[in-house]
């Protein structure tokens, strides 16, 4: 691994910082990231993070900002704002005509998209390497010069009401995983779906958005991430130039109530506008910085991995009860869910599918696996980890993502070594900790030829 020196980062922050000390920077150490490349760890003095890789081999620059708000620190009656700023920040800075910060973004080259999710919002671009001055500086304007008028407001509300009406109301399995999470969680904020509410998206004033840029849009609320063929002392001081000036402002507690212990089983029926049935069920998993979140992703990815997997092989291909079933463990801050969906094949019944998972499960907790079935999920689980750094978008996704959550941007590696670390009494174990039918909730979707 091609290794920077300590020193001379110091040495260089102290430089920077010299030249414009009110917006001094730090070196906060250098981190490994995988076998060759390694993360330099930096912070402004109003509270920035900035995570850098140089990769030489890139062939663009990705440049991400992860912010730490997501649905999990909304509140009842104001549920969606995370998600509508994700579009708002599309819109105008201050300074900028209308439309003018995407005619910048495309004449620079750049792909930029955003998500919201629960615990987090993250806006990335990914350009050619001659681009960094006017993406850096485009980037700043809107962490601070955003403008929030009642127009803005008005038509990004019917914009968002239309993608909920879209994604939801109008969407099978949108209705039934809103409804899987809203009765899995009773307290914690995880049960707020992250498009939020229609009366409450209806509701939003501009006090709402003004309040909620100045607490959560703030450096030191944020991690900025750069990965690519860049020079590290440019970009250090154009980040500083630009991102410098930016006051930060107190960031809210967070108020949010942990999930108290679920101690039976919870069941909900939706009637549904489809020719067939629809099957979600949710059992209390763990956090994704537990010990066994890495054990349970990987039972999961025997369960439900691929057509070769234990539930498709049966429910898809032997018995044809399902045209798709999936699976996944939560990767979330804290402890969320281990979900389960199924679309049943036209005539045959939610309950049907659930006592067929129920018998394979049953099988799971009775006994390990073969060392196939683990040695298939173990390299389906690294290759799925290994491709998403391929591209330096995706390492910046990697970076921004464990930062957010963990607070650790090479947590990926953690999980590739725990990998290899675990045999199938790891995975029976889990299995017989969280699989336990009195911590799931369950909804039987039917179709309404069906009911």
């Amino acid at each position: 691994m091609t290794q920077r020196n300590p020193s001379a980062l110091s040495r260089l922050t102290a430089e920077l910082s010299a030249r414009a000390p009110a917006h001094a920077l730090s070196f906060e150490g250098t981190i490994p990231f995988g076998p060759e490349l390694e993360i330099a760890r930096f912070r402004l003095n109003n509270g920035l993070t900035i995570l850098l890789l140089v990769d030489t081999s890139a062939k663009v620059v990705a440049y991400h900002t992860w912010f730490k708000v997501g649905s999990r620190h909304e509140h009842p009656g104001k549920t969606g704002l995370a998600h509508l700023f994700e579009h708002l920040m599309f819109g105008t800075m201050e300074g900028f005509p209308p439309g003018e910060f995407d005619r910048q973004m495309e004449a620079a080259g750049a792909d930029n998209n955003a998500s919201t999710w629960l615990d987090f919002t993250q806006y990335q671009e990914a350009f050619p390497k001659d681009q960094l001055g006017k993406i850096v500086k485009l980037e700043a304007t809107r962490m601070h010069r955003l403008v929030l008028g009642q127009a803005e407001l008005d038509t990004e509300k019917d914009v968002v009401l239309s993608e909920r009406r879209f994604r939801v109301d109008d969407d099978v399995d949108g209705k039934v995983d809103e409804l899987l999470w809203s009765t899995a969680f009773q307290r914690h904020t995880y049960k707020i779906p992250t498009i939020g509410l229609e009366e409450d998206i209806k509701g939003f004033t501009l006090d709402d958005l003004m309040s909620f840029y100045r607490a959560y849009y703030s450096p030191g609320n944020a991690a900025l991430i750069l990965v690519g063929d860049f020079s590290m002392r440019s970009a250090l001081s154009m980040i500083q130039e630009a991102y410098g000036p930016i006051v930060s402002s107190p960031i809210p507690m967070e108020e949010t109530w942990p999930e108290p212990p679920q101690i039976e089983e919870r069941v909900r029926t939706l009637d549904l506008a489809s020719s067939a049935d629809r099957l979600a069920m949710g059992y209390k998993g763990p956090a994704l910085g537990d010990d066994d979140h890495v054990a349970m992703s990987l039972l999961m990815e025997a369960l439900v991995g691929g057509a070769a997997s234990r539930l498709p092989k049966r429910l898809v291909r032997k018995e044809s009860l399902v045209s798709d079933i999936r699976g996944a463990v939560g990767p979330h801050k804290d402890p969320s869910l281990i979900e389960f969906s199924a679309a049943a094949r036209e005539g045959v019944r939610a309950e049907t599918i659930l006592s067929a998972i129920d018998e394979e499960l049953d099988r799971v907790l009775a006994e390990p696996l073969s060392s196939d079935e683990l040695a298939r999920a173990r390299s389906r689980t690294k290759l799925a980890l290994l491709s998403g750094l391929e591209t330096a978008d995706g390492k910046a996704s990697t970076i921004g993502f464990y930062e957010t959550i963990l607070g650790k941007p090479a947590a990926a590696f953690e999980r590739l070594e725990r990998l290899g670390q675990l045999d199938a009494g790891d995975l029976l174990r889990v299995g017989r900790r969280y699989l336990t039918r009195n911590s799931r909730s369950v909804v039987l979707g039917h179709a309404k030829e069906a009911s």
